[in-house]
């Protein structure tokens, strides 16, 4: 019926399309894939013209609202300096042989901000701040002592800025700001907040209806102006009509030649710029259904994160340890290898979970001894992780080989599952061959002050090394980016992956990023006709998180933000979801509405959740040392209750869902190596069992209904112990709410008239009505339901 459907509609734009005037676009892209708009800085900013075009030769000149760049011919960038009088939202015009691109172009947010510290009668020799608002180095925000008060200026975006003092070289609160955010260590950070995020009076854009040759949306709130592009091109008056808070979208005939494409829309008015929203087309057809996606639509990804040696062993040939007394049994090779993820494959564990795109560890050579050494109880560290390479191209023999890597690819990808490879780029280890050919060719392991330059993380985090015996790669010499980024390339064509994970983004510099991107699109994405996904972790603010996410470096970061409010929120009766409505909405300012950030469950770097959640393991205590010394487990029942919270919100907010293999039935663990047990397949106990049903059901929820791939986000209802949300998509509706308190509650949230006098239909069973314009759903304690239109 589907198809019968389909193909109707198919006949039917098909018709529509030689008769309504075309679209002028280039008979070859110049662009792989959407432009990802220019976000301006507060002063300046440097737009590099080769992250979007392949072939910078061919551009004839460009603009930015109507002003005519002046472009760098040895970097081929231009520099576009800010105007106070300049309007919320631009575009940015690049021709090309006599058309012109539009890229969109988002004025900064940014506001001066002047921090100060009363001392209160104190002396002090020096104050520093570290926080968000400076990357936690206090030596990047000089404070000076000016009329009895400490200050610094700086420019900030609006937002939620926790903060340290360091006074005389102590770190301390702010005695003088009451407001202050539970770190999840068991401490505490001082806060403040600057502006707001989102003014209600700005336009809220939806997607409203279809016709066969239009589309339709919608704003709450009046606009000024409109900006629809298709692909990389602005549509006019010719295809756009406006009619007080309505758009009605022509579709070009040029839509029709391309099996998928995009809409995308902003408004703004004089309170600031919309929500964007994002609609695929299939052949020019709006899609509605969503199985008409396919596994290259980023968007509808579901990653499962595996540790290669932890989840499944397929070839005990290949099982070696390192031999080494020193080891403790947590830190060496426990034997799982690339063969063992195969079967799991080959018997349908990721289909019969739902996931779609798989991430392994690093499969690269590893050095065969101990390194490295954890103090009590006394330990040294095997490779078995994967991030400690000797090698560029090999695959590690305890793994695998590289037909088995092959294997894995083909075997997922008949399943219509993609494979994303943790690429090590920061650091070798010192058995590598390079560094012994090439000690030049790595950062110093000492500052100038003869002090070691390990885990500076943020004074010195583009040369820290990591541990005295990796040597940091120096990435800003041409020979060693080249070298490096050509190996990255090789990986993705041999075993014909489907994208990367980056592991340490912040500690390497943007130029290998750059130029790794530009190798990718022109030898594989352009060449062979396929999508990359690369995705890097970095910790830090939305300002240095999102200096890394555009066209020219990566697709998405892991939004650790997010899940540090989360896991606060879900796991802690004392935290109130103000904390994690509001740190969402700014990842959305920075990130945009239809993001492709990773959004996690948990990581090889942190405990596990449902242990802090259930207690088993304190917020406040050593999490590496507890691990080692005593068992830790769930603990209360309710951490599996807190898990699966987490995981409904992860499942239906924008972004990526990323699993980390065992939390989908709650393996418990403390922090790395405890994190990193042997994955659970059989013998499940209820509690297991039952989390892994709700997350099977969550997967398939995300997966089927297009409101939580490419639908808006609405807030409902906000307070300390409830959350409520919408995501919309056309006729495609789901609201989904939250109950952290212990204790039954009965929840009542105000709906829009539009969405009254639909028929619901209650995920997970529980009972609600809808009358006078109100849902009323009553919760058990930490729990969640989720209502959808009947389809």
């Amino acid at each position: 019926m589907k198809k019968s459907l389909l193909a109707i509609s198919l006949v039917i734009l098909m018709s529509h399309c030689t008769r309504i005037e075309d679209l002028k676009v280039h008979r070859t892209t110049d662009i792989v894939g959407l432009a990802t708009p220019v976000r301006l800085q507060y002063d300046s900013t440097v737009v590099y013209l080769r992250d979007y075009f392949s072939d910078v030769s061919a551009i004839d000149s460009v603009f930015v609202n109507n002003n005519r760049m002046t472009i760098q011919s040895e970097d081929h960038t231009f520099t576009y300096y800010s105007n106070p009088s300049d309007p919320p939202m631009m575009e940015m015009n690049v021709w090309i042989d006599s058309l012109p691109y539009s890229i969109p172009v988002l004025g900064s947010r940014k506001m001066p901000y002047t921090f100060r510290f009363d001392p209160a009668g104190k002396t002090y020799q020096a104050v520093q701040i570290k926080g968000s608002l400076n990357g936690w180095n206090p030596s990047a925000t000089p404070m000076e002592f000016r009329d009895g008060i400490w200050q610094a200026s700086v420019v900030l975006n609006p937002g939620i800025y926790q903060y340290l003092l360091v006074v005389d070289g102590l770190e301390m609160l702010d005695s003088a700001n009451l407001e202050k955010i539970d770190n999840n260590m068991g401490g505490f950070n001082s806060a403040f907040v600057l502006g707001s995020i989102n003014d209600p009076l700005s336009p809220q854009l939806s997607a409203s209806s279809v016709e066969p040759d239009r589309i339709y949306l919608a704003s709450e709130n009046p606009f000024k102006g409109i900006f629809i592009y298709w692909n990389n091109y602005r549509l006019d008056e010719r295809w756009v009509r406006t009619k007080a808070n309505e758009v009605e979208v022509t579709l070009p005939a040029a839509v029709c030649s391309e099996e998928r494409s995009f809409l995308r829309a902003w408004a703004v008015n004089d309170h600031g710029v919309s929500n964007d929203l994002l609609i695929p087309l299939k052949y020019g057809i709006p899609i509605q259904d969503a199985e008409l996606l396919s596994r290259t639509d980023k968007h509808r990804m579901i990653i499962y994160n595996i540790m290669v040696d932890r989840f499944a062993n397929g070839d005990t040939v290949n099982d070696r340890k390192v031999p080494d007394p020193d080891i403790h049994p947590k830190a060496n090779y426990f034997g799982g290898d690339i063969p063992g993820i195969t079967r799991k494959a080959e018997e349908g564990f990721f289909e019969e979970l739902g996931v779609n795109t798989l991430w392994i560890s690093p499969v690269i050579l590893n050095p065969e001894g101990a390194f490295g050494l954890f103090p009590n109880p006394r330990s040294e560290f095997s490779g078995y992780h994967g991030y400690w390479p000797i090698s560029f191209t090999k695959v590690d023999p305890r793994f695998g080989t590289s037909d088995d890597l092959k294997t894995l690819t083909r075997v997922l990808h008949d399943c219509n599952n993609n494979l994303l490879l943790d690429f090590v780029a920061h650091h070798i280890h010192l058995e590598h061959p390079l560094y012994k050919q090439h000690p030049d060719w790595t950062t110093s392991l000492y500052l100038p002050d003869g002090t070691l330059n390990t885990e500076k993380w943020d004074e010195y985090r583009l040369t820290t090394w990591f541990d005295v015996f990796l040597p940091t790669l120096d990435l800003f010499k041409p020979e060693v980016y080249e070298m490096l980024s050509d190996s990255a390339v090789y990986w993705i064509k041999e075993y014909q992956l489907d994208g990367f994970r980056h592991d340490a983004t912040k500690h390497i510099p943007e130029i290998f990023w750059r130029t790794l991107t530009y190798k990718l699109k022109q030898h594989v994405m352009v060449a062979e006709n396929r999508d990359i996904y690369q995705i890097g972790e970095t910790y830090g603010n939305g300002d240095l998180i999102s200096s890394y996410v555009s066209s020219g470096q990566m697709d998405g970061q892991f939004d650790f933000n997010v899940y540090d409010a989360a896991i606060a929120v879900f796991g802690r009766e004392t935290e109130s979801f103000e904390r994690l409505n509001s740190t969402l909405r700014e990842s959305f300012m920075y990130y945009g509405y239809h993001n492709l950030m990773g959004y996690i469950s948990g990581n090889q770097d942190r405990p596990r959740f449902i242990s802090l959640a259930g207690g088993s393991l304190g917020w406040d205590e050593n999490s590496k040392l507890a691990g080692w010394t005593r068992d830790i487990e769930v603990g209360d029942p309710v951490g599996y209750k807190r898990m699966a919270q987490l995981m409904a919100f992860n499942m239906t907010i924008p972004g990526v869902p990323v699993i980390f293999y065992g939390d989908e039935i709650g393996l418990p663990g403390a922090n790395d190596p405890d994190n990193r047990r042997w994955m659970k397949f059989s013998n499940l106990t209820y509690d297991e069992s039952n989390l892994r049903q709700k997350v099977k059901t969550l997967i398939s929820l995300r997966k089927n209904n297009l409101e939580f791939v490419y639908g808006d986000f609405i807030p409902l209802l906000v307070s300390d112990e409830q959350y409520a949300y919408a995501r919309t998509y056309f006729d495609q509706l789901s609201m989904v709410v939250f109950n952290k308190s212990s204790e039954q509650q009965t929840i009542q949230i105000v709906l829009p008239e539009k969405w009254e006098g639909k028929e619901y239909y209650s995920v997970f069973g529980t009972a609600y009505d809808i009358s006078d314009g109100n849902l009323t759903v009553i919760l058990e304690g930490n729990s969640f339901e989720i209502l959808s239109i009947e389809k």
